[in-house]
């Protein structure tokens, strides 16, 4: 997580969270930032959850069983300002239309200059978020 720039009141969105390890890290360099992980797979936010009661009982992070291409804001949810994801076929070119999909929905859910790293740089590398 040393690669992420990491505010300690920033917003973060992990993509593809599986058992909640990388959030676990960024939600303990957080001060009045959040994070939230999101995963597709029940058993995924399941673990995440456990792993995670002291986090998301302090209230610096939460997570949510949703598919990266059908995240959308929920009311009152602030936008976010740092998004990463880890072996996501949607972002990591594997799945291109699902990629496009996913950066439309994170293009909404995001501030204006909020920036968003894969893996596949060294040690990340950063994707632009097209905006309309």
């Amino acid at each position: 997580m040393n690669a992420l720039p990491l505010k300690p009141h920033a917003r973060v969105l992990e993509i593809g969270c599986g058992p909640g390890a990388a959030a676990r890290e960024v939600a303990s360099r957080l001060d009045t930032g959040h994070i939230l992980a999101i995963d597709r797979s029940a058993t995924a936010i399941a673990q995440a959850t456990a792993g995670a009661a002291q986090a998301i009982a302090a209230g610096r992070m939460s997570v949510r069983q949703v598919a990266a291409e059908d995240f959308v804001l929920e009311a009152g949810e602030q936008p976010y300002d740092l998004v990463f994801a880890i072996r996501v076929g949607g972002l990591d070119g594997r799945h291109p239309g699902v990629g496009r999909l996913i950066l439309r929905r994170l293009a909404a859910a995001t501030t204006a200059d909020a920036r968003l790293f894969i893996d596949g740089g060294s040690p990340l590398r950063e994707l632009p978020i097209p905006r309309p």
